[in-house]
This record gives structure tokens, C-alpha cells and sequence, in this order.
């Protein structure tokens, strides 16, 4: 048995979240039985956020004890045979035993991607949600920085995991704006349920003149859910980023004829 770590990259459009649960298709559902397809055993896999449905992953970081004999590079190529084309393992790597997915976590970063062109985008509209109404950008960026700090987030989680403490802190939270769109980066130690999403929602009220900067800051002292904005479809949310006290997946992805594509270092 080794421990393996790997980062994913799927559409959450097509599961019905990461957690495997009865009936329904989930990413986790979908490695653990394709692990167990490779290596004749059935094992678990842990991964570092338990997105919810139809959100998206870049680089989600999962891990498991295995007991195959493959080689690294190869056991990727084994997986990736067996994985559905919405559903990708990019790195995988042997790693010590200690190593948890989860739990190791320094922090998350998530992006939210909000199309703003006067008509729907005619490509893959479930990779990212729509607005139509014009937005006030520099009231949004007021708004988000109020957010970033250690705070008690009540105001800004759904009803979910039963949680120890509400407070979390939030790195760093930025609105990268597009010719026809913007795209929201968030980063935390921890994020409760729907917050990401909960944080998105408030901020395009914020930009269509709903809700002020001033009522967010209320929002985060008072903790009444009612005063922030309502939570954000879950089609332009993506797990961008894991931090972790250790470097994972480093260096260029060399393949048995060398590094793919022309733009690797």
C-alpha cells in the first residue's frame, strides 16, 4: 500500500457533487470505482473541498492508500482510461503517509466566473452564470474589501455541516474584470457551506446598487443572513487552487516523449 496524491480538474455539470452517495453520479463515486477497476481492491478517496453540484474543479487535490505496483506516470494513464471525459486526473504523485488531502489544507482559493454581455454566451452556459443588468465595478471592489480578514461569515453560509466556529479568514478577494465579464478570486483557510457562492451573489447586488459596501459591513457584524445577497448559481464556481505547507505536483508534466504542448517550461 502507498499513499497517492492527485490533482483533478472536472465539469461539475456532469455530477452530482464530489461525495459519492446512492443513486446519484459523483466524482469521488467515479475514481473509486475506477480505482477499483485497476487494482482489484476498493478503496477510498479523500478529497481536499466536497464541492456541491454543478460546481467545477481545476485543481482539486484528492488522495489514497493504493495497492497498485504502478508506476506513477503509468497508474495516471490506467485512471485516465477509465474516467469519463468530464473528469481528469492532470498530476499524480506517490507522497507520504501522513498526507492528507483535506485536513493538510493551508487554504483554498475558488474563482467565480460571471459572463456580462448583453445576450447569453452561446457556448457551454454551464461553466458560468449570466448577468445582463450593468454593474458598478468600483462599489463591488469596495464591498470585497470589507470581506477580507479573520471574521465571523454567519451572514455568508447556507445551512450545512454542522460547524465549530463560523469565523474564517479570508486571504485575499479580487475582482478581475474582462471586456465581457469578470471573474471573482477568493481565497480562505476555510470556507462554510455556499459561502463562496454567497460572497458572489452579494457582490452583484452590490453592483447593481441593491446592496451597499456599508451593509456588508453590517452584514459581517450582526450575522443576519437577510443582509447579504442571495447565493449565486453554482455553474461559475471553480476549485482554482490548494495550498498546502509542502510543494505538490512540482516541476513541468513530462510524459514518456518528454513535456506536451509547446508553452511548458
Amino acid at each position: 500500500m502507498r499513499n497517492v496524491r492527485m490533482l483533478l480538474s472536472y465539469d461539475g455539470s456532469c455530477f452530482h457533487g464530489w461525495q459519492r452517495q446512492d443513486g446519484f453520479c459523483s466524482v469521488q463515486q467515479e475514481l473509486e470505482d475506477a480505482l477499483h477497476a485497476l487494482c482489484g481492491e476498493r478503496v477510498v478517496v479523500h478529497g481536499a473541498g466536497r464541492t456541491d453540484t454543478g460546481v467545477h474543479a481545476v485543481g482539486q487535490v484528492a488522495h489514497s492508500l493504493l495497492p497498485s505496483l504502478l508506476e506513477d506516470d503509468r497508474l495516471r494513464h490506467a485512471l485516465n482510461a477509465h474516467l469519463p471525459p468530464s473528469l481528469r486526473v492532470l498530476r499524480l504523485e506517490s507522497c507520504s503517509s501522513g498526507f492528507h488531502a483535506r485536513f493538510d489544507a493551508l487554504s483554498k482559493r475558488y474563482a467565480y466566473f460571471t459572463a456580462t454581455s448583453r445576450f447569453p454566451p452561446p457556448f457551454a452556459p454551464e461553466l458560468r452564470h449570466w448577468v445582463h443588468w450593468p454593474l458598478d465595478l468600483d462599489s463591488m471592489r469596495a464591498a470585497a474589501r470589507e470581506l477580507v480578514g479573520r471574521h465571523d461569515f454567519q451572514a455568508f453560509g447556507n445551512t450545512g455541516s454542522p460547524r465549530a466556529t463560523t469565523v474564517r479568514t479570508l486571504r485575499g478577494l479580487r475582482l478581475v474584470a474582462r471586456r465581457e465579464g469578470f471573474v471573482i478570486l477568493v481565497e480562505a483557510d476555510g470556507f462554510l457551506y455556499n459561502m463562496v457562492r454567497t460572497i458572489a451573489g452579494t457582490l452583484l447586488e452590490v453592483g447593481r446598487g441593491k446592496i451597499s459596501p456599508a451593509q456588508v459591513r453590517e452584514a459581517l457584524r450582526t450575522g443576519e443572513r437577510t443582509l447579504a445577497g442571495p447565493t449565486a448559481p453554482a455553474c461559475g464556481l471553480y476549485l482554482w487552487r490548494v495550498r498546502y505547507p509542502e510543494t505538490v505536483f512540482s516541476g513541468s508534466d513530462r510524459g514518456p516523449s518528454g513535456v506536451p504542448g509547446i508553452f511548458q517550461l
